[in-house]
């Protein structure tokens, strides 16, 4: 039923929002007198703001067609390197270009597609061959596909490692895997399969991970996500945000915990922001400033579309993460073997946080230093982004200013 609702209030409004665009682009056309009265500009930018706030949205594209490199213009391509029922890695191949640190972004599956990670990808190309883990909407995934849970989340990272392929050993160290940077969310799967394949000696383990306000041990300065995490029994959740997938998508009768929520608990957390966001959007509207206005759409555009997770995924994301702290606890499972944060020996870490993080509080991306004990202290970095919120540690002027660079040297240096 929840679900159902869900898809009546959207065909609903993405009617109301076409009707809404047809009326702006009335009241904004030069030939229309009413254009030219007091109050036309302020009802279209008023018709214009709700259109574009009740449009339907689908998967958004990267669209990151050139880069630059050693001062000039080189074109960038998508290619598929491996494709898998709930999730495709995707290289972003620099035409002309050879050579170069190979890294492997992993997107988080939250509720947003990888393409959230768009600035990211972008800031990293110049330096090295970027490849991201695009995962799939799960609604479009077939029963037939079977589940995906944070098990198979983790052996699709090893995977997409293996698929990268070793490197031929530079500084006589044996072959080793690609960079790989965790952002958010995916800190945890993307530790505990470096913990694994460290412990099975795998050539493709990773030669540096960083991790990028991920929520290690969420126990470390809780935030207002992981407190509605825990505030509530593990069957709330089954019970109570889990829907089954409709009859009109291709993954009809999946268990899923859908995109709308998580998008509708990240508008609660910031709503005065949002409605402030929203205003902003008006008055650039009324005043003809086009490129602020369009720079708020672009990111709205983003940021509202969704994509539905897995029950499976969902639920035990809660237990294992935020009820158990079952990683940092030294309790996690892969498969029924245990994880052992301890087998990681020689993969370079590097842990960033934001000041102002309300996602993941300082502290808890920190702790993957404190759990690899037998990680050499010349393997470990903590890095602090002063004045820097959840999303500014991976998109924005400070991540490009401020916090890639650090993640360059430290890829450089151990490289």
């Amino acid at each position: 039923m929840l679900y159902d609702a869900y898809e009546w209030q959207r065909s609903w409004l993405a009617s109301a929002s076409a009707m809404a665009t047809v009326g702006a682009n009335w009241l904004n056309n030069p030939s229309n007198p009413f254009a030219y009265l007091g109050g036309g500009p302020v009802m279209a930018s008023a018709l214009e703001v709700f259109a574009h706030a009740s449009a339907s949205r689908g998967k958004p594209a990267f669209a990151l067609d050139t880069t630059i490199v050693d001062g000039r213009a080189v074109a960038v391509t998508e290619e598929i390197v491996l494709q898998l029922p709930f999730g495709q890695l995707k290289r972003f191949r620099r035409e002309g270009v050879e050579g170069g640190p190979r890294l492997l972004i992993a997107a988080p599956m939250s509720g947003h597609f990888a393409t959230l990670l768009r600035g990211t990808v972008e800031r990293m190309l110049p330096f090295a061959d970027v490849y991201v883990t695009d995962w799939r909407d799960a609604k479009l995934v077939p029963l037939a596909d079977g589940q995906f849970d944070l098990d198979d989340y983790i052996d699709y990272l090893v995977a997409f490692l293996e698929a990268i392929g070793p490197d031929a050993g530079d500084g006589g160290d044996g072959p080793r895997g690609a960079h790989m940077l965790a952002v958010c969310q995916p800190s945890v799967p993307c530790l505990a399969a470096t913990a694994l394949m460290s412990a099975d000696a795998n050539p493709c383990r990773p030669r540096t991970l960083t991790m990028m306000g991920g929520p290690i041990d969420t126990r470390e300065a809780p935030t207002a996500v992981n407190t509605l995490a825990t505030e509530r029994p593990f069957a709330w959740f089954e019970q109570n945000v889990i829907a089954t997938v409709p009859m009109l998508y291709p993954g009809a009768g999946r268990r899923v915990y859908p995109g709308f929520l998580q998008l509708g608990g990240f508008m609660t957390m910031n709503l005065g922001n949002h409605m402030m966001s929203h205003y902003e959007l008006f008055k650039h509207l009324v005043t003809g400033d086009g490129e602020s206005a369009d720079a708020t759409k672009r990111f709205y555009d983003e940021y509202r579309s969704v994509c539905d997770m897995t029950a499976e995924f969902y639920l035990q994301t809660i237990d294992t993460v935020f009820q158990t702290h079952a990683l940092p606890r030294g309790t996690m499972t892969h498969r029924g073997r245990p994880v052992d944060l301890g087998a990681i020996a020689d993969v370079g870490l590097l842990a960033i946080e934001g000041e102002r993080d309300d996602i993941s509080g300082l502290g808890q991306t920190r702790a993957a230093l404190t759990c690899a004990t037998s990680l050499p202290e010349a393997h470990k970095r903590y890095h602090m982004a002063e004045g820097v919120g959840h999303y500014g540690i991976f998109n924005g002027s400070k991540w490009r200013e401020r916090i890639a660079p650090v993640v360059e040297e430290w890829i450089t240096a151990h490289g």
